[in-house]
């Protein structure tokens, strides 16, 4: 089982993409959008399908981020774009 704390280094931010906004391993995949694909009913299947560079905890990484950041725990520092 992979800690919470491993979970979350997954999550990471680069100024350069997506106007800072969290991403999968410094990848061009957005937290938002899997989570999004979750919310319109795909499941994490689907998405591990459709985005085979993925990994499981990948899709338990971003909805950790959800809940934590929703939760008002402190993740990630949005980089604000100049």
């Amino acid at each position: 089982m992979t800690t919470n704390t491993a979970l979350l280094k997954r999550i990471t931010v680069r100024p350069d993409v997506f106007g800072g906004k969290p991403i999968i391993r410094d990848m061009r995949i957005a937290v938002e959008h899997v989570l999004g694909m979750l919310a319109a009913g795909d499941t994490a299947e689907r998405i591990l399908q459709e985005y085979p560079i993925l990994e499981p905890e990948d899709i338990q990484a971003c909805l950790l981020f959800a809940h934590r950041s929703l939760a008002g725990d402190h993740v990630h520092e949005r980089v604000p774009v100049r």
